[in-house]
């Protein structure tokens, strides 16, 4: 009998013998986490596993580092670049399922998708994203990491989550974008902020209550979101809370890695290998494909390269020498516009007779124009792209 048989038929021998003592039969769920690493320590990374596992009678975690006193099993590696190519062969190979590791480098595209517990109501919420690069584009990177978030929200078994938009630099144009892929035929359930003012553009009130299910950000912003969340009760050095840092998602992406910091702490440790193998019972993977092609289908290509300023917008140089119509009294306002746009949007009205100022209002950037000119420059700024045009009546 060759050794891989035996090995086989010793694994069928065992998952028999688990079935019979736990009275649950079939497959279980394989996660590999690497040990090396860790602020806290490889005791920090083992108890966090043992503790996965232990609550899981469905789960098989595989540790990958130095050889350590545990029953789980042990993949020897003595350094963090070798604990990697492990981890990457145990993969490719379908020995395990999906992995969880620290200090990780993913090709640009592919960014992690975070889950938190907010402080305010004690609800689970997606941060997208929290490492990695979707994009070295800021907005076209948050286009992206709404998909990813929701890819996520949707193996983990949400089929509906509910999407919002974090009030930083960006998100007027992501909204935008993301608003006209809805209206192509990509489903995207906006939620609405808890403030009076309502909006998918979310403030620090909903990140606090968790408002939607997947909270839409810049990858550095949600990076530090996680941190705090995770760490805000024990002054920031042992990471309590939450499930890490999460999978790094994007297209053609085929492995299910999950990110760790290296200040997480025991619990942490766990509930992102629970969080790994939720996502590898829900087929990532799978769901990414689909969800990317029916996307593509409502022209998220078109719409990516369509947020160029200079595919969409007037040229700067023939603007240089626009004079401001007449000043009138400027009672009307118009929000929904990116801050880094609001200049030129009212370089875009003078420029259409329209007399226009900036201003800031208590959701954000608006433009002031006379209350009777108001439609007129709703519709001089939709047609070049600088709102959102208005939706028909359902």
């Amino acid at each position: 009998m060759s050794d891989n048989v035996k090995k086989l038929v010793g694994k069928v021998f065992k998952e028999i013998a688990d079935g019979i003592e736990t009275g649950q039969f079939g497959k279980k769920v394989r996660v590999g986490i690497t040990t090396l690493g860790s602020e806290h320590g490889i005791d920090n990374i083992v108890r966090g596993a043992e503790m996965a596992q232990n609550t899981n009678s469905s789960l098989e975690v595989v540790l990958i580092g130095p050889k350590v006193e545990t029953n789980l099993e042990v993949i020897e590696a003595n350094t963090e670049e070798e604990a990697h190519k492990k981890m990457e062969e145990l993969l490719d190979n379908k020995e395990i399922d999906s992995a969880v590791t620290m200090h990780y480098n993913f090709p640009i595209g592919v960014s992690t998708v975070g889950k938190v517990i907010t402080p305010g109501l004690g609800k689970e919420m997606y941060i997208a994203t929290t490492t990695g690069t979707s994009s070295p584009h800021r907005v076209e990177a948050m286009i992206k990491n709404g998909l990813y978030g929701v890819i996520t929200a949707k193996a983990m078994g949400n089929d509906n989550p509910t999407v919002g938009i974090l009030n930083v630099d960006g998100a007027r144009q992501v909204e935008r974008a993301l608003k006209e892929l809805n209206d192509n035929g990509y489903e995207i359930n906006f939620t609405e902020s808890i403030r009076k003012d309502g909006g998918s553009v979310m403030r620090g009130n909903d990140l606090l209550s968790g408002t939607p299910d997947v909270m839409i950000t810049d990858t550095l912003t949600g990076n530090l979101l996680m941190k705090i969340l995770s760490s805000y009760t024990t002054g920031g050095s042992y990471e309590a809370m939450g499930y890490g840092y999460g999978p790094g998602v994007g297209e053609g992406y085929d492995r299910v890695i999950l990110i760790l910091s290296r200040a997480s702490g025991t619990p942490v440790v766990a509930n992102a290998i629970k969080y790994a193998a939720e996502l590898a019972k829900g087929d990532l993977l799978d769901v990414a494909k689909e969800e990317f092609k029916k996307a593509k289908g409502a022209k998220l290509d078109e719409i990516l390269k369509g947020i160029n300023k200079e595919n969409k917008k007037m040229d700067k140089k023939s603007d240089e020498d626009i004079t401001p119509p007449p000043k009138e009294v400027v009672t009307g306002s118009i929000s929904g516009i990116d801050i880094m746009e609001l200049e030129d949007a009212v370089r875009v009205l003078w420029k259409n007779g329209i007399y226009a100022e900036t201003g800031m209002g208590c959701t954000g950037p608006i433009v002031m124009v006379n209350e009777d000119k108001l439609d007129n420059a709703k519709n001089v700024l939709s047609n070049v792209g600088y709102v959102a045009k208005e939706s028909e009546p359902c």
